[in-house]
């Protein structure tokens, strides 16, 4: 495998990461606020099709995000009150909104654009583009580290640069400020949160809205950027990968990075069967590579569920006492 073909295969694995990655990230602060988010594949599935249409309406990506943005953040407003106002169990609460919106988009696309259940194409304005780094042509000659910086690192669209920058920002907020410090007690023993006077069901609320943002823009960035409109289902079991990924990761933003990198990298192989074929030098199957990442889903599930020690108030409803 030459340079070019690797640089070729780790910027597709970056991109394809990206909304995982994104996803992964909402999970983290929803979960380390103790509340369990099975229906991120929902949030990001509602935020592809709200993103895609309004953008394609207005003819404007970022308005279009924002539209994404919000669609997640209703169903993030529903499993919160579910699940923390009224208590009610948050996987099934999460699961009934990942149905609500595999059934809800394509209606809502068949009402809208009459186009069996999918968006026009988007193009120009309606799209992230991708961006040119400074300097990126001037070094694109340097021996290595030019390719390296002039195609792996320039020539992405903005949603890929701001999801690498979430994982700083989320380690920053979570490890560093009050605000994060509070944030994982609730999940831990929310019982001594509200004994220091410290509101339960506001940092868990807002660890919801945090989620639902970031899953807005993970759906925004598949249908706008990653592809050129909604298709249905489009997201094909991202969220539940996402899950996988914060387990693997431990609940931690680095790992969490790494995590996801790996499972973009599998997704983008499926890309390239050519190269594998001429690396290994037999044929392998495209539907075995399509697989891959999905499996890596289940050995990680099964092996690591026993061994990843969640938050310990995860999944349970908190009563206050009198």
């Amino acid at each position: 495998m030459d340079l070019v073909t690797l640089l070729q295969i780790l910027d597709s694995s970056l991109r394809l990461a990206t909304p995982l990655l994104l996803a992964c990230l909402a999970g983290l602060f929803s979960e380390r606020a103790g509340i369990f988010d099975i229906g991120l594949e929902g949030k990001m599935l509602a935020a592809a099709f709200m993103s895609a249409a309004v953008a394609f309406t207005t003819g404007s990506a970022w308005i279009g995000m924002l539209a994404g943005i919000g669609a997640s953040m209703v169903l993030s407003a529903i499993h919160g009150l579910a699940s923390i106002t009224f208590r009610g169990n948050q996987l099934i609460s999460g699961v009934a909104l990942n149905f609500l919106a595999q059934g809800a988009t394509v209606v809502w696309a068949q009402s809208w654009f009459a186009q069996g259940g999918r968006t026009p194409q988007l193009s120009g304005a309606g799209r992230f583009e991708p961006i040119e780094l400074p300097f990126a042509d001037a070094l694109s000659g340097v021996p290595i580290l030019g390719p390296i910086y002039a195609d792996l690192i320039s020539g992405h669209a903005i949603i890929v640069y701001i999801g690498l920058l979430m994982v700083p920002l989320t380690w920053w907020v979570l490890f560093r400020t009050r605000f994060g410090l509070r944030l994982r007690a609730v999940g831990e023993n929310p019982a001594a949160v509200d004994t220091a006077g410290v509101s339960v069901i506001g940092l868990r609320y807002s660890s919801i809205v945090i989620a639902g943002v970031l899953c807005g823009i993970a759906g925004a960035f598949l249908a706008t950027s990653l592809q050129a409109g909604f298709t249905q289902n489009m997201t094909a079991g991202r969220g539940y990968i996402a899950l996988a990924a914060l387990i693997f990761a431990k609940w931690r933003p680095w790992y969490a990075l790494m995590a996801c990198l790996l499972f973009g990298f599998l997704q983008a192989l499926a890309l390239r069967p050519d190269v594998i074929e001429g690396t290994l030098n037999f044929q392998v199957q495209v539907q075995f590579l399509d697989a891959l990442p999905y499996i890596l889903t289940v050995i990680i599930l099964a092996g690591f569920v026993g061994k990843a020690i969640p938050p310990r108030a995860g999944g349970e409803p908190y009563v206050k006492e009198r």
